[in-house]
Order: C-alpha cells, then sequence, then structure tokens
C-alpha cells in the first residue's frame, strides 16, 4: 500500500477569464495532517471545491488511494471514504443534535426513498443502528449534554464541533476541513483543535485544512502549501514556511517589515489582524 493517500498534479482552475489556479502539484500522505494557507483570494477554497468535486478544473489530475478522483461524481465521495466541512454552518437548526450528526452516516444506510419515507421495515432498523453507531462519536466529541437541544439555542462554537461530529459519521479516511476556526475567537479555537485532533488520533484519519488562524495551523500541521494568487510559493512545515519571506511579503506586501517571531499564536502569526485583506502587489 502506497504511503500517498491524495495526490494532486498540474492542477489548474480557470472560470470565465479568471485563472483561479495555475499548476498545482502536491500529495497527502496517509495520517498526515495537512494545511493549505495563503492570504484572502489565493484559491485555497477554490482548491478544496476541486478535490470534493463541486469545481471541475481545467487541467490537472488527482488520485485518491491510486483512483482517478475527478472521474466521480460529487455524491460519490462519502462512500469513497471523503468527507468534508464549510466555512459556513450547513446544519438543520430546527432539529436535534443526534438527528444532525446521523445524518452523516446516509452513505452506510441503504433503505429506499419509500420506506425511509414512512420508517417502516429495514428503514427503521437501519435508523437504530445508526443512531447506536453514532453515540460513541457524540460522547468522544463531548456533545452529550445537549443531545436532544435543537441546533438553534447552541453557541456557535458547539455548532461548530457537531459539524465536525456529522461529517465523521460518515467514517471517513480523508477530511477535508475549510477555515473551522472561522468566526470563532481564540478560546473557542483552541477548544475545537484539541476535538480535531482527538478524531484524528481516534479514527486515524488523514487530514487537509484550511485555515487563517496560524496558531492554529502551526499547533495541527504536519505541512503546509502556502498559495498566492492560486500559485504555490513552497511546501513545507508550518512554521518553516511562515517564516519564508515570500509567505511574509504575501501577507503583507512588499513593504512588509521584519517580523521577529513568526510563529507565535494568537492572532495569526504573521501578526496580521484577523480578517484583513492581502495588501497589493506592487506593479
Amino acid at each position: 500500500m502506497s504511503d500517498v493517500l491524495l495526490e494532486v498534479e498540474d492542477l489548474s482552475l480557470q472560470i470565465g477569464g479568471l485563472h483561479i489556479l495555475r499548476g498545482i502539484t502536491f500529495d497527502v500522505k496517509r495520517d498526515e495532517f495537512f494545511t493549505v494557507i495563503g492570504p484572502n483570494g489565493a484559491g485555497k477554497t477554490s482548491l478544496l471545491n476541486v478535490l470534493s468535486r463541486i469545481y471541475q478544473p481545467t487541467g490537472g489530475t488527482v488520485t485518491f488511494e491510486g483512483r482517478p478522483l475527478l472521474a466521480e461524481k460529487r455524491t460519490a465521495l462519502a462512500s469513497l471514504g471523503i468527507a468534508r466541512t464549510f466555512q459556513n454552518l450547513a446544519l438543520f437548526e430546527d432539529m436535534d443534535v443526534m438527528d444532525n450528526v446521523v445524518l452523516g452516516r446516509h452513505r452506510l444506510m441503504r433503505s429506499g426513498v419509500v420506506t425511509g419515507a414512512v420508517w417502516f421495515g429495514r428503514a427503521r432498523r437501519e435508523e437504530t443502528v445508526a443512531r447506536q453507531a453514532c453515540e460513541p462519536l457524540i460522547d468522544l466529541m463531548g456533545l452529550g449534554d445537549y443531545l436532544r437541544r435543537p441546533i438553534r439555542d447552541l453557541p456557535y462554537g458547539i455548532k461548530k464541533r457537531i459539524e465536525l461530529a456529522r461529517a465523521l459519521a460518515a467514517e471517513p479516511r480523508l477530511l477535508l476541513l475549510d477555515e473551522p476556526a472561522a468566526g470563532m475567537n481564540d478560546e473557542e479555537t483552541d477548544e475545537l483543535a484539541d476535538w480535531i485532533l482527538t478524531a484524528k488520533r481516534e479514527f486515524s484519519l488523514t487530514v487537509v485544512m484550511i485555515e487563517h488562524d496560524m496558531g492554529m495551523v502551526t499547533r495541527l500541521g504536519d505541512r503546509s502549501l502556502v498559495l498566492d494568487f492560486g500559485t504555490t510559493i513552497t511546501i513545507e512545515s508550518p512554521r518553516v514556511a511562515i517564516s519564508d519571506p515570500r509567505v511574509i511579503s504575501a501577507y503583507l506586501g512588499d513593504d512588509a517589515e521584519e517580523v521577529d517571531d513568526p510563529t507565535v499564536t494568537g492572532n495569526l502569526a504573521l501578526k496580521i489582524p484577523r480578517g484583513l485583506q492581502r495588501k497589493g502587489r506592487k506593479r
């Protein structure tokens, strides 16, 4: 079995007249925590959209466990062992925590539309099994106290944890995380990082994560792909990557001052306030 789980070669994406990604090449090893960073507009989410089959690239190849991924439909990803979370929450606000998490196991359930709608026979048995299977996951993610509460009544940080649990319910081998700490304060971010690490260890996950919080990136990541204007700057360990003068320039512009400790945690490692737009390049 190859050590490489995911391989991307010469990936390009053009939408209209815009070149979103240009010649992106990297691989992700089994059990690796791989991070993708870069300024706003660098192409990070577009890359994840290609990997999760939302976008069809204009060039290049993507293989998952040696299988061509670009030939697969988006609906097939869960059965292949790939799950994703999004920047914006996609939970059902009027449903409770257990119901939302159980929905993540839909790929493991085989009941048809009719039997599922009337909750009869196989559908009823499968849902019972699914709920039992989700109970340890609920406990692992520390959600037991919120089990029967509707999503709309819960704090934002708890909702993020529920979305993570729902993705894990699909039993993926590759987990794609799109800015999991978006909208969270430092304390919530640290707590979420703990839960992500717990899940990775418990389920032997390979993770690809986009994130702007460099404290979280340096804590969790094994390697970082740094993008800028759709091209690769470098692929290194997070601390090496964010110390690269080209990376600092991409975030702060050509007039960037030297940073004493670019790996410091807190508001972003490059001392960039949260949400700051990239500084324009000099032409």
